[in-house]
């Protein structure tokens, strides 16, 4: 027993030794909740041995995928103990470090990959300097995917919605009260525990990426699925700042610029692994339902009616306004 004790200690301590490790080492642990193999792991694999190279050893990065570091919460909180240097996260955890990217997961307010691409592009150093703020920097972003409604009947209309019980995410209280106010019951729920709900009843429609409707086979209980896009999933490497400043200056930018490199097409791929799945869950009863050109105009009436309640609690008018500005900007441009 004495000895397991021992071990015990010795690993907890190497955990939470400094990012300096080693006579002039920096060693870089980052936490991610994709899986092995995924797209981002390869990405990060990618990075790790860019780093070492351009470091000449110097910067050793360290991977944890699957959330084998924890959730989102779980990796900010690390990140900012030091246990973690960085963290894979998206809009959901952002939140957590910096409540204004909240903005971007109200329903419906995008209509396309290139409007919202567009206004997000011009937002990014207004969330950066945010992040910043908190003591956090943003190495790279990327768009990671879309959000789709899955339900055990179908879901057409926002009426269809309220005969559910949605799962929502667990400890956001704003976002909960959105879809309360929008007339919907809603069931908070970590993500480690929807399997369960879902198979118990308490739980009868959620919002997910197409990606993880079909690896967590969630798709099996919730086999309708609304074509409409909810919100988009933003991607995000996230540094803490001290682990950032950590890193010698001289390399820095190179460093940003393998990021940049290793990203390219990330997106793409992403979306050919999901165009795959929704035909894989489709073989195997997966329904996906496309509404009545009068449907979205409906969600986007009910989403609206809930929005005012979120500006200036969850996050501030102007950046709310900024983001519509853009928006409007962009639709003028193309005539719509």
């Amino acid at each position: 027993m004495k000895i397991i004790r021992t071990i015990a200690v010795l690993a907890l301590a190497s955990l939470l030794q400094s990012p300096l490790a080693g006579a002039g080492t920096v060693v870089i642990k980052i936490g991610s909740i994709a899986p092995s193999r995924s797209p981002w792991d390869k990405a990060l694999h990618e990075v790790a041995r860019d780093w070492e190279k351009i470091s000449n050893g110097t910067v050793q990065v360290k991977i944890y995928p699957g959330g084998i570091a924890g959730g989102e919460a779980d990796m900010i909180r690390k990140m900012r103990l030091g246990i973690l240097q960085g963290g894979v996260l998206t809009n959901m955890g952002l939140t957590k470090v910096e409540r204004s990217v909240l903005a971007l997961n109200i329903p419906f307010l995008f209509d396309s990959q290139e409007e919202f691409e567009a206004v997000f592009e011009k937002m990014k150093p207004e969330f950066e300097a945010k992040i910043e703020e908190q003591g956090f920097k943003v190495i790279l972003w990327t768009l990671a995917g879309w959000i789709n409604f899955f339900a055990k009947e179908p879901v057409i209309y926002p009426d269809d919605l309220k005969k559910h019980k949605v799962s929502v995410t667990a400890n956001d209280p704003e976002l909960e009260q959105v879809w309360k106010r929008m007339g919907f019951q809603v069931v908070p729920v970590d993500m480690s525990g929807l399997m369960v709900q879902l198979q118990s009843g308490m739980v009868t429609a959620s919002y997910l990426p197409a990606l993880v409707a079909g690896s967590g086979q969630y798709f099996a209980i919730i086999p309708h699925m609304l074509s409409l896009t909810l919100s988009p999933l933003v991607g995000g490497l996230v540094f803490s700042d001290r682990a950032w400043q950590s890193i010698p200056q001289e390399y820095r930018q190179p460093m940003l610029e393998a990021v940049t490199k290793a990203s390219r097409g990330l997106y793409e791929e992403t979306m050919i692994l999901e165009k795959d799945a929704l035909e894989t869950m489709k073989e195997h009863g997966l329904i996906i339902h496309d509404p009545p050109p009068d449907a979205m105009e409906k969600w986007r009436e009910r989403a609206a009616e809930s929005v005012d309640n979120l500006v200036r609690t969850a996050f501030s008018k102007e950046i709310y306004d900024q983001i519509l500005r853009h928006i409007q900007e962009f639709r003028k441009d193309r005539g719509k």
